[in-house]
């Protein structure tokens, strides 16, 4: 709709990690590959791949999982980090949730997801690898305040994680800025785990949009280009 008010000629070709990613995960594969028990409830960590942030949402990430434990022994928690400085910033942290039961990796994400019963992560591409993984998701994050005011002033949307604006309705739980709370987040993941009737439900939903975006758009893209290229 924003193309059309503005006249600009768009061509929908799809997404290519939903052409690479199978309609079907085996977590147990994925945990197989990252060395982790096939028993236990497994919930991944993604504060995001950029340091400010990671920065910004260690922290809560930490103590939401600290709270969880509190909740749950048994949850096993999977981090992977994009490059050696975010590994670094996030041992900077790590004693704030002291004996944390967790698994640090050296990139890795698509795997940790795979491997995770529900995924607690920064808003950005990793929700659409999650959702096209079928994973139940939790989304958060947080901007400079400055940053923050000026998006709002210039971009309208109902909502910012790409799960829930890919279907126009709230799939995912997401939270920005203050709403980054530790029960915020923990009640919700808590939620995934306690209803597994909703997350098939959010996992048929998730597929149907697999589906959608599946459009080989490597090929599509390119034919676009063509087409723009002959007409011009």
């Amino acid at each position: 709709n924003y193309y059309k008010k503005h006249k600009i000629p768009v061509k929908f070709v799809g997404h290519s990690l939903a052409d690479e990613i199978p309609f079907q995960i085996d977590q147990n594969t994925a945990k197989f590959k990252l060395g982790l028990s096939s028993i236990g409830t497994k919930i991944a960590l993604l504060p995001g791949s950029r340091y400010n942030e990671v920065r910004q949402l260690v922290k809560p990430f930490l103590l939401t999982a600290n709270w969880l434990c509190k909740q749950r022994p048994d949850l096993h928690f999977i981090v992977p980090l994009a490059n050696p400085k975010l590994r670094q910033l996030f041992l900077q942290h790590v004693d704030i949730a002291p004996n944390l039961p967790l698994t640090l990796l050296d990139g890795q994400a698509h795997e940790a997801m795979a491997a995770a019963d529900v995924v607690i992560l920064a808003s950005g591409t990793a929700t659409l690898e999650a959702m096209l993984l079928k994973r139940p998701m939790v989304v958060a994050y947080r901007l400079a305040k400055l940053t923050y005011w000026l998006a709002k002033l210039l971009v309208r949307v109902p909502y910012y994680s790409l799960p829930n604006l890919l279907a126009q309705e709230k799939l995912v739980p997401e939270f920005l800025q203050e709403q980054v709370t530790v029960e915020n987040l923990g009640i919700e993941v808590l939620r995934w785990l306690d209803n597994p009737n909703q997350v098939k439900i959010l996992q048929q939903r998730f597929l149907e949009l697999h589906k959608t975006l599946r459009c080989n758009a490597s090929k599509q893209a390119a034919i676009a280009v063509l087409s723009i290229i002959e007409n011009s």
